[in-house]
């Protein structure tokens, strides 16, 4: 292999990762895959600024910082934008990692889709109904699933559950 062959077929393997990482992260059109659809000023006008770099920008809040991290009471975790139910406290876990993690959402409660922002393929979660960028799940989680959804807190709220009053 000479060294032209090879720098060609480098920029071209280059070139051709970027537009790939390019198209699996380019979003389709709101309204052709989510139920609610929002302008980017709208969703800044109901969501801190927090939530939207996480929710509509694909941030990720600093490890250790959400309250959500360490929250035991029995209940349901909601997007923070729309209120969907996506992940039961039955589900939670204590991961180590400093972001909320769960072995499994809540039947219909999230998405996924593949991200390349760090280069190579991460499973994305998203809301199922706002398209809101909650976290990654990984397949290092325990039984029963071994799966680890790996929230940011910041893109969730708590609902807990009522008790039961007493008879």
């Amino acid at each position: 292999m000479t060294r032209r062959t090879f720098l060609l077929g480098s920029a071209g393997l280059l070139g051709g990762g970027l537009l790939a990482r390019y198209l699996a992260t380019a979003p389709a059109t709101a309204a052709e895959r989510f139920l609610i659809n929002k302008t980017p000023a709208e969703w800044k006008q109901m969501l801190t600024p927090e939530q939207y770099a996480v929710l509509r920008e694909h941030g990720t809040e600093r490890a250790g910082s959400s309250p959500l991290d360490h929250e035991k009471r029995t209940g349901l975790f909601l997007c923070a934008a729309c209120g969907q139910p996506l992940f039961s406290s039955a589900a939670k876990f204590d991961s180590g990692t400093g972001w909320p993690s769960f072995t499994e959402p809540l039947p219909g409660g999230v998405g996924t889709s593949t991200d390349y922002k760090l280069i190579y393929p991460r499973t994305e979660v998203h809301c199922a109904r706002c398209g809101g960028h909650l976290g990654h799940v990984f397949n290092d989680g325990p039984p029963p699933t071994g799966k680890r959804y790996c929230m940011n807190g910041v893109a969730m709220r708590f609902e807990p559950r009522e008790a039961a009053p007493a008879g």
